[in-house]
């Protein structure tokens, strides 16, 4: 998980910036050679540098072995394979616009967008499959096929997306406690899964059909966790001393959300701040439910 959020990142910051919903009712009616070779460039760019981090930093220490399988299903409270659902559903969302934005017709972006989240995190499994350390993760390519065809299933029947995926992240209590979640602020965004939510951002308008509700109002059904030290159970020692006992426990989060590309703008430099936001949820209250506290107000969560 902590690599495809890396490789994710690289991505998105290429390619998000070319094709997302440009405010129009329309994409060009006939293929831009120019901006097609652009996306194909820039697509395969990220692509080849990806897979250049998992060879030759990622795994460069990594003990090479016969190509096995790993089952992680039950590792980290799933938040990981929400992350995998996240990375194939924005990696489909980016480069399917991008196709449309050179001139591709919907049928052919969707053939050969659509499908591009799953095969951008499919040679990370691989991979996995051939150093020690880890493994072949079928649960991992059940939620990259997730991802990729939630975009693409709602691109073919509504020719919008009607349920967002997001992102939130805010800095948990746990990462002081262990090493294991990273020992820097930046190590904690990619290890620390405490601090991690992943969203389900609805649009009202189009699920309620009450049309003079503003469209650019979603309602959103976040997933988190708390208490999770390593993979599968905490540790009980940490450096020859008792570790700190924590429950490990899943919370789910109700919220309001904006869509930030249902808002209009006739300036270009706010398009590309929109685009970009768009891939995190917007700080709201919510309501939480667990199982230790049952239900928890945030008058903020983010």
């Amino acid at each position: 998980m902590n690599r495809l959020v890396f490789i994710l990142i690289i991505s998105l910051i290429v390619i998000e910036g070319m094709g997302q919903p440009e405010f129009i009712e329309s994409y060009p009616d006939t293929l831009n050679k120019k901006r097609l070779y652009t996306v194909i460039a820039s697509e395969t760019g990220t692509y080849m540098a990806g897979m250049s981090f998992l060879s030759f930093i990622w795994y460069k220490d990594q003990k090479r072995v016969p190509f096995h399988f790993y089952d992680d299903s039950k590792g980290y409270l799933q938040i990981d394979k929400a992350g995998h659902v996240y990375g194939a559903y924005r990696e489909s969302y980016a480069a399917y616009y991008a196709l449309r934005w050179a001139g591709i017709d919907k049928k052919n972006a969707l053939i050969f967008g659509g499908p591009i989240g799953l095969i951008f995190q499919t040679p990370i499994e691989i991979f996995d499959g051939l150093y020690e350390r880890w493994g072949f993760s079928w649960p991992d390519m059940a939620a990259n096929t997730a991802g990729a065809l939630l975009f693409t299933a709602q691109e073919a029947l509504f020719d919008d997306q009607i349920m967002l995926v997001k992102f939130s992240y805010s800095p948990s209590k746990y990462a002081k406690y262990h090493s294991n979640l990273g020992e820097t602020h930046i190590e904690r965004f990619f290890f620390d899964y405490n601090a991690h939510t992943y969203w389900l951002s609805c649009n009202v308008s189009r699920l309620t059909g009450i049309k003079n509700f503003p469209g650019w109002i979603n309602i959103a059904f976040g997933y988190s966790a708390n208490g999770l030290i390593k993979e599968f159970e905490n540790p009980t020692y940490y450096q020859g001393e008792p570790f700190p006992y924590f429950e490990r426990y899943r919370q789910y989060i109700f919220s309001l959300d904006i869509d930030f590309s249902k808002i209009p703008s006739g300036k270009k430099w706010l398009r590309n701040i929109f685009r970009t936001v768009n891939l995190i949820k917007f700080p709201f209250p919510a309501v939480e439910f667990n199982r230790i506290d049952k239900v928890k107000f945030h008058p903020l969560y983010y």
